[in-house]
């Protein structure tokens, strides 16, 4: 094998691993084609094969060493911004009719809400601010 049809083979290996990557959405295999690449390169500029190796290796053990962690960091990540049920969770709320643990009204987030009473011999009159603490169903839970 000359060294032009060297570049040729590591750019194949590349599209290779680039398979697995899309079926099986592993990113390793991503980052062991980007090896691939550095040494498809390093093979044009007619380098020798240890070198080559060598630069598959060192690109593609740094990538997973470095980018791996910070991806599974990320993924590992609840989303920044809540929405729908879980966005109302932590506001308050104005009583419109009386709250307590059977029942009752609140404006949460512009709409009318019913809404009862965490603890049940509490109760909340109108005007009083409160907190929702959950959603249930289309409940307000409120402290």
């Amino acid at each position: 094998m000359n060294d032009i049809d060297a570049w040729v083979w590591w750019l194949v290996g590349a599209a290779a691993l680039g398979i697995p990557l899309v079926v099986t959405a592993m990113p390793e295999f991503g980052m062991l084609a980007v090896g691939a690449v550095a040494a498809a390169v390093v093979a044009a500029l007619g380098l020798g094969v240890v070198v080559q190796v060598i630069a598959f290796l060192v690109v593609s053990v740094a990538l997973i060493a470095v980018v791996r962690p910070i991806a599974n960091r990320h993924s590992r990540q609840s989303p920044r911004l809540a929405t729908g049920i879980e966005a109302l969770k932590g506001r308050q709320a104005v009583v419109l009719e009386r709250v307590d643990g059977s029942g009752g009204r609140i404006k949460l987030a512009g709409e009318i809400w019913s809404a009862r009473s965490l603890d049940a011999d509490r109760a909340y009159e109108a005007g009083q601010e409160v907190d929702v603490v959950d959603i249930e169903g289309a409940t307000a839970v409120v402290i």
